[in-house]
């Protein structure tokens, strides 16, 4: 019966006895394996649904408000924060 060491090397050595050819058989296989990788890209872009330049400018002009407003909100929030902040400790300063 085979140790545990005896059969962790021996399992090392196959994975190597089998590692070069699997290397090389990989490395040829690979203009294969693209073309595959592209045509499967070409079939899943032919289902894509683009928005439309209307549906694109909305929602951009959609997210470029939001970010403005909430731009604007959150300054006069901090302002007013630094404010109050500024006055609590102002009242506590001797």
């Amino acid at each position: 019966m085979k140790t545990v060491a005896e059969a962790a090397e021996s399992g090392r050595r196959d994975d190597r006895d089998r590692g070069a050819p699997n290397f090389f058989t990989r490395l040829l296989d690979t203009p294969k394996r693209w073309g595959k990788f592209l045509h499967e890209v070409r079939v899943e872009m032919r289902k894509v649904t683009w928005p439309s330049r209307h549906d694109v400018f909305t929602t951009t002009s959609v997210v470029i408000a939001t970010v403005a407003f909430f731009g604007i909100f959150f300054f006069f929030v901090d302002s007013g924060a630094s404010w109050v902040m500024g006055r609590l400790l102002s009242m506590f300063k001797h």
